[in-house]
């Protein structure tokens, strides 16, 4: 079977949760035996990378904007698949999702699946047209796609209600690998195992990096903040951020970090925050658990979805609220650790890459290999 990807940035992941998505999801489709292809974006991967663990990349161009990044490169990728042999087009997020229509009228025999990550309209970033016309790309993809896949119950929930669709639930994963132990990067920034509190985010406004930030400098603790990221078109945010922390030298900003060096700060780690108020299903988040550090996370749906009861949370938005559960994980680590190895568990066991291939499999229409 030939399935295709469209909406993504590329392979492999460097930021971005969707990216993650369909890196693990493609790499582990053409491990079953299938013939995958993923579109990718010149500024995001390199165009002479042709093919990455038995999955073949496809470069377009794209107009590399804030607001025209996406659409363009979109819009490039499906006249470029309406000429090949696809047996499933598969989208991924609402802004891409909205042209999935011209799939639908030119290659009526193909399989069009969409991915609904997230409600990216409620994101700060964008302007008024930009939601209206993310909504819009909402509405095409639940009411065109002949399947519906949400990474959230919560999005399930959201689908039924607004468009009287049942999606399939198939959550985003987690894969954990022996990865770590040959960086240097804590002794690069100063780190000491179990002394930093670790955020690994995008840094715009909607992941809500400056609560963490202001609440953290409410504490009197000699434990360090660490924040892992770059930003995404939000060169003003980041540095808003940086004018927030200048004066506390125990905030530190690494830039975006991989592989081992994302690794080693992950097992590091005395604890992970999640400030976001806006989210699909965050695989930093699933990965924080895995490496087997507590976390604590923003009270929105999402989150509290993931971490189930394995986990602390406060009042999203609230910086004081924020501050307190800080001081109360910090000053008693033995309560706070004691949910670590049930979240282990728990994403071992409902968020792991076999399973969501086997499900994603039944929605073409396969079973695995």
């Amino acid at each position: 079977m030939r399935i295709y990807f469209i909406g993504q940035k590329g392979i492999p992941a460097k930021s971005g949760g969707v990216e993650k998505h369909v890196e693990a999801l493609a790499t582990n489709l053409a491990k079953n035996g299938q013939e995958v292809f993923v579109y990718t974006r010149p500024h995001y991967t390199d165009r002479k990378l042709t093919e990455y663990q038995g999955v073949k990349l496809i470069s377009r161009p794209s107009c590399p904007t804030k607001h025209l990044d996406a659409f363009t490169h979109t819009l490039i990728s499906i006249f470029d698949v309406l000429f090949r042999r696809a047996d499933i087009v598969h989208f991924q997020a609402i802004g891409p999702a909205s042209l999935l229509w011209i799939v639908k009228i030119f290659k009526p025999k193909a399989r069009i699946v969409f991915t609904f990550h997230c409600q990216d309209y409620y994101h700060k970033k964008w302007g008024q047209l930009a939601r209206l016309y993310l909504r819009l790309g909402e509405m095409i993809g639940c009411r065109l796609a002949d399947e519906v896949i949400t990474v959230s119950r919560e999005l399930t929930n959201y689908v039924k209600e607004k468009y009287g669709r049942e999606a399939k639930y198939i959550p985003n994963g987690v894969n954990i690998v022996d990865q770590g132990s040959d960086s240097d990067i804590l002794s690069q920034f100063g780190l000491e195992p179990q002394k930093y509190i670790l955020t690994v985010t995008r840094l715009v406004k909607h992941k809500g990096p400056h609560y963490l930030i202001k609440a953290f400098q409410k504490l009197d603790t000699d434990s360090k903040l660490v924040i892992v990221g770059d930003g995404a078109h939000t060169d003003d945010y980041v540095a808003q951020l940086i004018k927030l922390s200048q004066n506390d030298s125990r905030i530190i900003f690494t830039g975006e970090r991989l592989g081992n060096d994302l690794a080693q700060l992950f097992r590091g780690a005395r604890l992970f925050v999640q400030p976001s108020e806006s989210e699909g299903l965050s695989i930093t988040l699933l990965e924080a658990m895995a490496y087997g550090v507590p976390v604590l996370v923003s009270d929105i749906p999402a989150n509290l979805e993931a971490i189930g009861d394995y986990g602390w949370s406060f009042r999203s938005g609230d910086v004081n609220d924020l501050a307190a559960k800080l001081k109360e994980c910090l000053d008693n680590p033995g309560r706070t650790s004691q949910f670590v190895e049930a979240a282990q568990r728990r994403v071992k066991t409902e968020y792991n890459w076999h399973d969501i291939t086997s499900r994603t499999l039944q929605i073409y229409g396969l079973s695995q290999a």
